[in-house]
């Protein structure tokens, strides 16, 4: 994407969940900036070039005039507080904390439970932690069912419109959901193979954020392909 907020540079890589709630955040309030696509298969991110952006090696890296930002929730709040409409992180108190709530509800659990599931899989090490992901399915379970609830009595996790919860929650549960349907882990019975029958509200929130303006420009286009 080339610029029309000058200077603004996002490095990215297709795949990664934090990057791409980064570039959703910027599609949905039509931010264009110049795009770099990192490569992990040639380690693009591991590069000295690339390190001395962020020395963890990690996407995605936000850049502009002098300011330099890693972690993918802080520059989801530089963008906001750069432009502001539409507001991601809410208007008021109140709704600003109940964003921050389902953030961390995410972050602190969501995530754990889903690693303990995704690390394995990708590692090939299925078999030597087949209990332990067993367990975590079972702790996430808990996590999709407490979304479940409250996606019961409104469209988005914090409230009527979509903010920095749902992004920052929806990258990362389609990112699991898509790692939990592969072949390789089909025999654990994870339970998360029948979204729409288990937590229809879920699979309704995912449905609407999938509908969202930019939503498709934001997609892992890896993902995309593989799909297709």
């Amino acid at each position: 994407m080339t610029s029309g907020a000058p200077g603004i540079e996002i490095y990215w890589g297709s795949g990664s969940p934090f990057a791409w709630r980064v570039l959703l955040a910027a599609a949905l309030k039509h931010i264009l900036f110049t795009s770099h696509q990192l490569q992990f298969s040639q380690k693009d991110h591991k590069a000295p070039a690339y390190l001395a952006l962020n020395d963890r090696g990690e996407v995605p890296v936000l850049r502009e005039g002098d300011v330099t930002l890693t972690e993918s929730i802080a520059i989801m709040a530089y963008l906001d507080g750069r432009f502001p409409d539409p507001p991601l992180f809410g208007t008021d108190a109140a709704t600003t904390a109940e964003i921050w709530r389902w953030i961390f509800a995410t972050v602190y659990h969501v995530e754990p439970s889903a690693n303990r599931i995704i690390g394995p899989a990708f590692a090939r090490a299925i078999d030597g932690h087949a209990d332990d992901m067993r367990a975590a399915a079972g702790d996430l379970h808990a996590e999709f069912a407490r979304f479940e609830t409250v996606l019961g009595s409104r469209p988005w996790l914090a409230g009527e419109t979509v903010s920095a919860a749902d992004i920052v929650a929806h990258t990362y549960v389609a990112f699991f959901l898509r790692i939990a349907a592969r072949d390789t882990l089909r025999h654990l019975d994870l339970g998360f193979d029948t979204l729409s029958e288990r937590y229809s509200n879920v699979d309704a929130w995912c449905t609407r954020t999938a509908a969202l303006p930019g939503y498709d420009e934001a997609y892992p286009p890896h993902w995309r392909d593989a799909d297709a």
